[in-house]
């Protein structure tokens, strides 16, 4: 870390709420009432973001073009240019932690929990094809031998995105166990 990088105040960040990653597996039961945002208050959720993540991005002396958009009911906001991959990090860690430290500026600015998507350099999209395709071979796996699979443990993204495609097959179903950061997904018969 710069000392730049030392000066933000996340100490003030951190004692703010953080919303649950992507309610991956909330029941209408567990799932925390939500006031219900209209697209013009989901934008202004993604105009707060692309301002924090291009003040950090000055911070950090990056050149990257964002884009905020509102897609599938969340705030997104995509960051695009060359020399990026120390914003994502190992596995995507670092993109993680910046979409979590986002979201807190979010809700220090408006008052409300964010679901904001976060994305650098199209790793999430292309970290989806790869999972899709991990997904099908876990789902073929247990249909052809009826027994269950066990994938790496996966960040609550990764994990939407496989439950997602195994959801779309007949004849197994997914279920998450463990507990974060080893929280992985069993691909099953359906019963």
């Amino acid at each position: 870390m710069t000392d730049q990088t030392e000066r933000l105040d996340l100490e003030e960040l951190a004692d703010l709420p953080v919303d649950e990653a992507d309610g991956e597996e909330e029941s209408d039961e567990e799932a925390p009432k939500r006031k219900a945002l209209s697209d013009a208050d989901l934008f202004r959720q993604s105009e707060v973001a692309a301002d924090y993540v291009e003040g950090l991005l000055d911070i950090l002396d990056a050149d990257g073009d964002i884009d905020e958009l509102v897609s599938n009911g969340r705030p997104v906001v995509e960051v695009v240019g060359s020399k990026l991959q120390s914003l994502i990090g190992p596995r995507g860690a670092t993109l993680e932690a910046l979409q979590e430290l986002t979201r807190l500026a979010i809700f220090k600015q408006t008052g409300e929990p964010s679901r904001l998507l976060l994305d650098v350099g199209g790793y999430r999209d292309q970290r989806r094809k790869e999972l899709a395709l991990v997904a099908r071979n876990a789902v073929d796996k247990v249909k052809q031998h009826g027994e269950a699979v066990r994938l790496e443990p996966m960040s609550a993204f990764e994990r939407k995105c496989v439950h997602d495609v195994v959801n779309a097959s007949e004849g197994v179903a997914s279920e998450s166990e463990g507990v974060e950061p080893n929280r992985r997904i069993v691909v099953r018969p359906s019963e």
